[in-house]
């Protein structure tokens, strides 16, 4: 595993992301005296409805990426290419989250924030046929029928 150190330590960033979104969602809606749950108004113009909305959407980001990359390391996708795979997922949740809590015309639906979290779903999805396509070549011929190798080789 020591191979996959670089995307372990992607994985524990994108891990801390959300969990200080969390954090900082939580205590902005305290300071403004805002209950716990959704911020109501939906409006991308009030800044706490965008935090909160940050929080939400590296939460929703998360699993769907962290599953696969797991998955990845024990089929044994390059570590290279899944390093590659982990930080441009980084990078584009920073940039979104970035824009998203500037505001402005570039955080509202159907802009820069939404391209910004489609690149980040298809980086998702390249890793998950990435892994998939890993894992379909350890499979080996066997007498009659397909043998699937081990976890370990």
């Amino acid at each position: 595993m020591e191979v996959y150190w670089l995307s372990i330590l992607g994985v524990l960033v994108l891990c801390l992301l959300s969990v200080v979104s969390a954090v900082y969602s939580g205590s902005s809606k305290g300071f403004a005296g805002a209950l716990a749950g959704p911020v109501v108004p939906a409006d991308d113009d009030n800044r706490l409805y965008r935090i909160d909305r940050v929080h939400m959407n590296s939460v929703e980001a998360l699993a769907p990426f962290i599953v696969p990359a797991a998955l990845a390391m024990m089929v044994g996708v390059g570590a290279a290419t899944l390093a590659i795979l982990v930080w441009t997922h980084l990078a584009i949740r920073l940039l979104h989250l970035g824009v998203y809590l500037r505001g402005g015309n570039a955080a509202k639906g159907g802009s820069v924030r939404t391209i910004l979290y489609v690149s980040g779903a298809l980086v998702t999805f390249a890793l998950i046929l990435v892994t998939g396509w890993q894992r379909s070549i350890k499979v080996a011929p066997l007498r009659g029928g397909y043998k699937f190798a081990t976890l370990g080789g």
